[in-house]
């Protein structure tokens, strides 16, 4: 590339730093808060974890879950967490207006407590992780945007790097020197690893993941092995990434009984079977603790049980080999269909690995201590960047870098075209970007 070129991706490399910069912190610094969550978890809620009950009468699940409808006016059950020993069984509850709450039964199924859902620490970080604590389309963009301009500013920053010879050593280096090297090593040595960070989120993202998820369901050889049968109704996160919007198989509709479909205490129909019976049918399917049962929300549903390596639920999550979808039929208790991670194609089993990658809980403590020292280091990366610009900034003026003195060249075209095909909403942004500029060209043009 031409220095003219080196000029234009530093002046573009700074405006991105200078916008999105306290975005990626609030991002960096809640991830950070959300790879941790299953420690702080079982230290906050230790009582509704492992506690025991001051009732010691012994109960069937089934009468467990139905003295929590009693309880909790107003809520139905929709999902059944049974973990292993010494975590206590869960029950996720929810209200016509879509409100949830957890409630927790221990050994004897008596009732622990509850929580309200948004309110735990998992949630709230997941919150501002994913959508600042907003929601919304508009924000799930803003979000992924900046995630996208992230890589954009590490790939340049490399570039600026080993072009600008940042790392060259110079004696007897002024202040400015020595923040702008120290900028650059460290941004260097994470280049990589951030963007292994960055692309392993992305399947949750709004705009791109919901690409490669088609991308995944259409072409099921390289992506999800697809179930030609009536998809399921409820979208749950303890349904593992890879199959949660696939199409899932209907019970055996001969025994469905046509009641009250407003009558729901327990999201369940006419004569289903108990959660006690269907535990026995899934034990018999040599199927082990942990494991989510996700009721169904129609006559002619199933019940769907699995296991998941990235659920967000503290105790809930398997390694990805386990990972696994099942599906029970509600009347008889019969397996139907199953899917597990050697069904998935390529493409899934890449994001049934990098998921938990992203989220610290793929290979234990390491994985979270490798996750907290690239995090750390990028905070240290966006710090020192400023300090660089603050070192050499003069007072009144925002001291950005000189105007590009060529045009463009072939080769920071091409570079930008590949990013905007990679990261289509990046390639959206840049679209608006040159629009921008090509105003504010034309109106500084038509001054002169």
């Amino acid at each position: 590339m031409k220095k003219g070129n080196y000029n234009r991706l530093w002046k573009w490399h700074f405006y991105a730093a200078l916008f999105i910069a306290p975005l990626l912190i609030t991002l960096t610094l809640s991830g950070i808060g959300y790879l941790f969550y299953t420690d702080v978890e079982n230290k906050a809620y230790d009582d509704l974890f492992f506690g025991q009950s001051e009732k010691t009468e012994q109960l069937t699940i089934d009468e467990g879950i139905e003295k929590a409808i009693e309880q909790y006016k107003g809520y139905s059950v929709s999902k059944v967490i049974l973990l292993d020993d010494p975590y206590n069984t869960r029950l996720t509850m929810t209200n016509e207006d879509g409100d949830q709450k957890y409630v927790f039964l221990d050994d004897n199924y008596e009732i622990i407590g509850s929580q309200t859902a948004k309110q735990t620490f998992s949630n709230v970080m997941r919150e501002i992780h994913s959508s600042l604590f907003v929601g919304g389309t508009v924000v799930n963009y803003l979000v992924e945007l900046a995630a996208c301009w992230a890589i954009f500013l590490l790939f340049t920053g490399l570039y600026m790097t080993f072009k600008g010879r940042a790392l060259k050593k110079v004696l007897n280096p002024t202040k400015r020197q020595k923040n702008k090297n120290l900028h650059a090593l460290v941004g260097t040595i994470i280049t990589i690893p951030m963007i292994i960070v960055i692309f392993t989120g992305l399947p949750w993202s709004a705009f791109m993941g919901n690409f490669i998820y088609s991308v995944a369901q259409d072409h099921p050889s390289i992506g999800n092995p697809t179930l030609k049968q009536q998809p399921p109704t409820s979208d749950m996160s303890e349904i593992p990434w890879a199959t949660r919007k696939n199409e899932a198989p209907t019970s055996d509709d001969t025994h469905a009984h046509h009641g009250n479909m407003s009558d729901m205490t327990s999201m369940s129909y006419g004569s289903s079977i108990s959660v006690q019976q269907l535990m026995t049918k899934v034990e018999e399917a040599h199927i082990s603790k942990p494991y989510s049962i996700i009721y169904s929300s129609t006559e002619e549903g199933v019940y769907t049980v699995s296991k998941g390596s990235n659920t967000g639920i503290t105790g809930l999550d398997v390694s990805p080999y386990e990972e696994m979808t099942t599906y029970f039929d509600q009347y008889s208790g019969n397996l139907i269909s199953k899917v597990s991670y050697q069904d998935y194609g390529i493409l899934a089993k890449w994001f049934t690995w990098g998921i938990p990658l992203h989220e610290g809980h793929l290979f234990g403590w390491p994985n979270k201590l490798i996750n907290l020292s690239v995090c750390l280091s990028f905070l240290f990366v966006i710090f020192w960047g400023f300090k660089t610009w603050l070192s050499r900034k003069k007072e009144g003026k925002l001291s950005t870098p000189p105007k590009a003195s060529s045009g463009l060249s072939i080769g920071f075209i091409i570079f930008m075209v590949i990013l905007g095909l990679i990261m289509p909403l990046f390639g959206i942004s840049l679209i608006v970007v040159a629009i921008v500029e090509g105003i504010i060209y034309l109106i500084k043009k038509e001054k002169k």
